[in-house]
C-alpha cells in the first residue's frame, strides 16, 4: 500500500474514533450548562424512549377474573419470571441490611428508632408499607414468589391502596348493598392492566407517609413532592426538570440505588462524563465536581461541602414535619389535645406529645454516606442523649462532606438494668399486651422483648434520643442557595462544627493581636510622618 493510501486510511480511522468526542464537544459548546448536565439531559431523552412499556390492557392473562392479589402476581410472573427472585434479594423485601450477617440491622431486624421504635411484634401495622402480602408475624414466608406485591410499585390507576391496613394486603372498599355494608376488593383487572414503570405516586405511597402520616419522618419527602413546582424542587418540579424518583434512584435487577444503613449510596464520586453506566444517585453524576461556571470559590468548596448543604436552605417547606416525640407522657386519656400553628396535634394518648416544625434549617454534620444505627442489643449510656442513629464522617475523611440533616429528638423507653433500648408491643387487640390497647408499658415491653427473643429486667424508664435523616430532596433554585455569610459568621449555620478554621466565624487571639499591632503601628507611622512633614514645613516658612 503506498504512502498516500496509508495516510487516507489513517485519517479515516481517526475521524471515526474522534467523531464521538467532537459530537460531545459540540453538545457541550452549544449548552450553557456544564458538560455533565448536558449529557444527563441527553440521557433523560433516551430514558423517555425506554419508558414505553407493553400495553398490559391487551394481555389476555390479565383479563381473567382475579379474586386475590396473589393471583395477580402469579400472572405477572408468567412473563416476568425473574422478578420475584430479584426482589427477594433486595432490602425492600427483607427490610434487613444485606451487609450485616447477624440479621439484626434493619426494620426487619431489631434496629430501633424514636418514632414507632421497631417492627417486631407490631408487624400487621408496620407492614402496611411492605411490598408483599401477609407479613403479620415472624412466620412470614419470605421465599414465596406469589407473596410479592407487584401492583403497589407498578399500578397507575391510583386506586390501589395498602395504607393503613393489615400485613400488606390492599384496602377493601366499603359500599352499601341492599341496606348492608359490603367490603369489596380493588378492581384487580383495571389495576393490573394499568401497570407501567413506577412513578412518584408509587414511591410516595410509602415514602411520603413514613412514621404514620404525611411528612412525619423525613422532612424532605412528603405529599408536596408528588406534584411540586421548581421552587420546591428544581429537579422534580413539573414546571422544571420534571424528574421522577427513578431518574436518580436508578435500578438494576430491582435493586434501587440509595443509601442502606452503613452502606453509602455510592462509593465513587463520578460524573456521567466518566461512567454513564453508574447509578445516577450523586449530585456529581450530572453536575460534575466543578459545577459552578463563574464562581471558582464555590467550586473550591466541593471537596468538603456537599451540594445539598448550600442548595437545600430549609426543609419541610410546604408541610410540617415531626421534630420531637415524647413517649414518656403517653397514656393520659383526659389530656386536652391542642392544635399547633400548623394545625398539627400536640398530643395523642397512645403516643405521647409532639413538636412539629416547618421551613426548618438543617443540622450540619460530617458525612461519608454511612449512618451508625442502634439495635436493641446495643448497650447505651442513659446519662446522656442516646444517638439512636448518627452520621459517620469527619474532616480527615476524604469521602466526608458537610451535609444537612433533620434531627428528630424524643424520649424513648429503655431497660434501666440492661441499659439497652427496648422494643415494646404497640399494635394489637385488647388483652394482647399491646400498649395502644392496654396502656401498660411494663407489659408491652415484656411482650415485645420476649417476641424478639431479647432479655428484659422488668425495669424501664425513658431516655432522651436523637435520630437523623439525610436531607437530599427539596433542592431550591440557585437564587435561593445559602448565602456565604450564613456559614461564615459567628453563630452561623456551622457554628457547632469544630476542628477547622473558617473565615468570618473563627479568630486566633495571637493573630488578632498581631494584626491590631500592625494597624496601630501603621497609624502611628502615618501620624509621625505627617507630624514630620508639618514641622519641616514650618521651618521652611521661618527661613
Amino acid at each position: 500500500m503506498n504512502q498516500t493510501l496509508w495516510k487516507a486510511v489513517l485519517c479515516g480511522a481517526l475521524a471515526v474514533c474522534l467523531w464521538p468526542l467532537g459530537a460531545f464537544a459540540q453538545l457541550a459548546s452549544d449548552d450553557s450548562e456544564a458538560p455533565g448536565r448536558a449529557l444527563a439531559r441527553q440521557t433523560v431523552k433516551n430514558d423517555a424512549q425506554k419508558w414505553i412499556t407493553t400495553d398490559h390492557s391487551q394481555l389476555p392473562i390479565l383479563k381473567q377474573e382475579f379474586t386475590r392479589p396473589e393471583d395477580v402476581t402469579k400472572a405477572c410472573l408468567t412473563c416476568h419470571n425473574q422478578a420475584a427472585m430479584q426482589l427477594h434479594k433486595t432490602i425492600h423485601w427483607t427490610w434487613k441490611d444485606p451487609a450485616d450477617p447477624s440479621g439484626d440491622t434493619g426494620k426487619g431486624g431489631i434496629s430501633v428508632n424514636n418514632f414507632c421504635i421497631s417492627v417486631g411484634s407490631n408487624e400487621p401495622r408496620c407492614t402496611s408499607c411492605h411490598i408483599g402480602y401477609g407479613w403479620k408475624d415472624k412466620n412470614f414466608d419470605f421465599s414465596k414468589a406469589e407473596l410479592v406485591d407487584c401492583l403497589v410499585c407498578h399500578e397507575q390507576t391510583g386506586t390501589y391502596k395498602k395504607f393503613p391496613t393489615k400485613a400488606g394486603y390492599p384496602v377493601t372498599n366499603a359500599t352499601m348493598f341492599d341496606g348492608k355494608t359490603e367490603f369489596l376488593p380493588p378492581n384487580y383487572n383495571a389495576v393490573a392492566q394499568s401497570v407501567g414503570r413506577p412513578g412518584r405516586d408509587n414511591c410516595g405511597t410509602c415514602h411520603f407517609y413514613g412514621g404514620g402520616g404525611d411528612a412525619v419522618k423525613h422532612g424532605d419527602l412528603d405529599s408536596s413532592m408528588a406534584m411540586p413546582n421548581k421552587q420546591l424542587d428544581v429537579h422534580m418540579g413539573t414546571d422544571g426538570q420534571n424528574f421522577d424518583c427513578s431518574r436518580c434512584h436508578t435500578t438494576d435487577a430491582h435493586n434501587i440505588a440509595g443509601r442502606i444503613y452503613a452502606t453509602p449510596a455510592s462509593t465513587e464520586r463520578k460524573s456521567l462524563l466518566e461512567d454513564d453506566l453508574m447509578p445516577k444517585i450523586m449530585c456529581e453524576s450530572c453536575h460534575g465536581t466543578q459545577p459552578h461556571k463563574t464562581n471558582q470559590k464555590a467550586n473550591d468548596h466541593t471537596d468538603k461541602v456537599s451540594c445539598q448543604a448550600c442548595h437545600i436552605p430549609t426543609y419541610a417547606r410546604i408541610n410540617a414535619t415531626k421534630m420531637h416525640w415524647d413517649w414518656s407522657v403517653a397514656g393520659d386519656k383526659k389530656r386536652e389535645v391542642k392544635k399547633d400553628e400548623f394545625g398539627k396535634p400536640d398530643y395523642d394518648p397512645k403516643k405521647g406529645s409532639f413538636i412539629w416544625g416547618k421551613n426548618m434549617v438543617p443540622r450540619y454534620e460530617w458525612f461519608n454516606g454511612s449512618i451508625r444505627g442502634t439495635t436493641a442489643r446495643d448497650v447505651i449510656d442513659p446519662s446522656s442523649t442516646v444517638r439512636v442513629s448518627w452520621p459517620i464522617g469527619d474532616i480527615s475523611d476524604p469521602n466526608s462532606r458537610i451535609f444537612p440533616f433533620k434531627v428528630h429528638t424524643g424520649k424513648t423507653p429503655y431497660d434501666k438494668v440492661n441499659k439497652t433500648m427496648v422494643i415494646p408491643k404497640l399494635f394489637g387487640p385488647k388483652g394482647s399486651g399491646a400498649y395502644w390497647a392496654d396502656f401498660d408499658w411494663n407489659k408491652a415491653i415484656a411482650v415485645g422483648q420476649e417476641y424478639n427473643e431479647l432479655p428484659y429486667s422488668g425495669e424501664y424508664d425513658f431516655v432522651d434520643t436523637e435520630y437523623v435523616f439525610p436531607i437530599t430532596h427539596m433542592v431550591a433554585p440557585k437564587e435561593q442557595a445559602v448565602a456565604c455569610v450564613e456559614c461564615h459568621s459567628k453563630g452561623g449555620r456551622l457554628d457547632h462544627l469544630e476542628g477547622f478554621y473558617m473565615p468570618g466565624r473563627d479568630s486566633v487571639q495571637l493573630l488578632n493581636m498581631g494584626g491590631w499591632a500592625l494597624v496601630a503601628a501603621s497609624a502611628l507611622g502615618v501620624a509621625l510622618h505627617g507630624l514630620g512633614r508639618f514641622l519641616s514645613s514650618v521651618g521652611r516658612r521661618k527661613e
